[in-house]
């Protein structure tokens, strides 16, 4: 036997005994109970009302999308360099991202957003040059950007957190190369995920799948079920991953999407009226094969947190979850979306969210 050869099963060894360890270690399982969210059994925010409206049961999140970011592009890597460092380090992203998350959940935050692909490291962005994707061009996944998100993850474990784990971004997911590579990708994460015993995590195939800027027809809303099926099919030790896709902004699941998923995921940008927002869950209830399950926003860019009728209220009162999306600025100071973010919460705006959170949850 080679020294290759042995150094190689010696690695693979050691990758299934990883494995091994973390599903034995994993702390904590989400799961869903009618219109509900549970984690380890037991309602999330249990018993938790605020102002007559109900808690129990909504997972609060934040759309925090680029914790596992880098850029592959030379010409764009350098627009994400960090004030002090004068370039942009993927790794200390990373580090902050988790260096930050309990405080984010002591504050009554019990999920927040990641994708594969990130999202636009300029908030809203027209042209997108820079590569980030974990996804490679034949659909297989790149090992640093998924050890960036096991760091992620087994912290969320240990914080007994539920992230939305999101495959592709309509910005990038032409670098992978043709269909059969999306659905080898899908069934890629799957296994990634359920091979190393995560039990918290949500998936959601593609982040806005209504946007027509999608190069891959099987990622766009007419036909986004079948590989919210097929992720469904996937199977470890008898366990799957609870599986949604979301809409974009005031967007309403079609029947299609609401029949195949396990909840569903819809974006507040672009709604101004907080009584839309209520309107949106109304009609989404109303829409071919719904049953009781879970609803979320995942994504809305309004605030208001001082004013007694806002987005956040609006969604809570409709027993709906929602989650906070902060674009901000690339400069290090605002915002979570734009590199290099500041994971912390260092501005009026995040403060004013992280404080009508602790209060509606009770945390």
């Amino acid at each position: 036997m080679t020294v290759r050869r042995r150094d190689l099963l010696s690695l693979a060894a050691g990758s299934l005994a990883y494995r091994a360890a973390r599903a034995a270690a994993s702390r904590t399982e989400v799961s869903i109970e009618g219109d509900g969210f549970q984690v380890n059994g037991k309602p999330t925010y249990a018993g938790r009302a605020y102002k007559g409206m109900r808690i129990e049961g909504l997972l609060m999140n934040s759309r925090m999308i680029q914790g596992i970011f880098d850029d592959r592009n030379a010409g764009t890597r350098a627009k994400w360099a960090y004030p002090d460092t004068r370039r942009w380090d993927p790794d200390r992203n990373t580090r902050e991202f988790v260096a930050a998350m309990p405080e984010w959940r002591r504050r009554g935050l019990l999920s927040f957003t990641v994708n594969l692909q990130g999202g636009s490291p300029e908030g809203y962005s027209k042209a997108q040059p820079w590569e980030n994707s974990a996804i490679a061009p034949d659909g297989s996944l790149r090992p640093d950007y998924m050890g960036r998100l096991q760091r992620i993850l087994d912290c969320a474990d240990r914080l007994g957190m539920a992230p939305i784990v999101g495959l592709f971004y309509f910005g990038q997911d032409q670098h992978v190369r043709d269909e059969a590579a999306v659905k080898r990708a899908v069934e890629n994460a799957v296994h990634w995920i359920l091979g190393r015993g995560y039990r918290n995590v949500l998936l959601e195939i593609d982040n806005e799948c209504n946007v027509q800027a999608y190069d891959h027809e099987i990622l766009k809303a007419a036909r986004v079920h079948e590989l919210i099926e097929m992720a469904k099919g996937i199977r470890r030790s008898g366990r799957r991953l609870l599986t949604g896709v979301s809409y974009g902004g005031g967007a309403v699941p079609l029947a299609n999407v609401v029949k195949s998923s396990d909840f569903l995921l819809m974006h507040g940008n672009g709604v101004k009226d907080p009584a839309r927002i209520a309107q949106m869950v109304a009609q989404a209830r109303r829409v071919e094969g719904y049953r009781p399950m879970p609803i979320l926003f995942n994504e809305d860019d309004h605030f208001d947190f001082d004013r007694p009728a806002n987005n956040m209220i609006a969604a809570v009162g409709a027993y709906a979850s929602w989650g906070y999306f902060d674009p901000g600025q690339s400069d290090y100071i605002d915002g979570y979306q734009c590199p290099p973010v500041n994971w912390g919460i260092n501005t009026a705006r995040k403060k004013a969210f992280f404080s009508l959170l602790q209060a509606v949850t009770g945390s």
